[in-house]
């Protein structure tokens, strides 16, 4: 039995809102969009469809997930090509949680020295944080479920759901 959280059509008319404000916020000012693969993808690509400045998009992927567990230990599989030095960047996350691999990736990136570095995460799970991490732009708050769908995945599965999928009882 599916139990939906989200709807595509929930979604869709949220992403289509954060691209708006992205577009404001960043209005004269050169973008880039660092994009955290696998569970990212999907979002970002609706997401960047909204935004109505010019962007350069590029991808980092990161791994702390077993399963529905965080390992707690964060591995760097690509980083981006791109020079970040003095540039405005936004980093596009799936869900944080606890915090932990979106902190290791902002460390990382802020050490390139860029001009701006904020964070749009679809998901954001406060009640499991661990570490206190700013999250400028949100398309969603959660209670503590693990979900599917929109990029999200259970094993590699289930992420080209175009919904947001409850799966706690795994």
């Amino acid at each position: 039995m599916i139990k939906i959280l989200y709807s595509n059509e929930t979604i869709a008319n949220r992403v289509a809102e954060l691209g708006k404000q992205i577009s404001d916020d960043y209005l004269d000012k050169n973008l880039v969009v660092i994009v955290l693969l696998r569970g990212a993808f999907m979002f970002a690509a609706d997401l960047v469809r909204h935004i109505s400045i010019d962007v350069c998009i590029d991808f980092m992927q990161v791994s702390s997930y077993s399963g529905t567990q965080s390992t707690g230990k964060i591995k760097l599989i690509k980083d981006i090509e791109q020079n970040i030095q003095d540039q405005h960047v936004l980093i596009i996350e799936d869900i944080v949680d606890t915090g932990i691999t979106l902190n290791a990736v902002y460390a990382l990136l802020k050490q390139r020295q860029p001009a701006s570095l904020e964070v749009c995460s679809f998901l954001d799970k406060p009640c499991k944080r661990t570490i206190s991490i700013t999250v400028k732009y949100i398309g969603f708050s959660i209670p503590n479920h693990f979900v599917v769908g929109y990029g999200m995945d259970y094993n590699q599965c289930g992420r080209q759901k175009p919904f947001i999928e409850i799966l706690d009882e795994i």
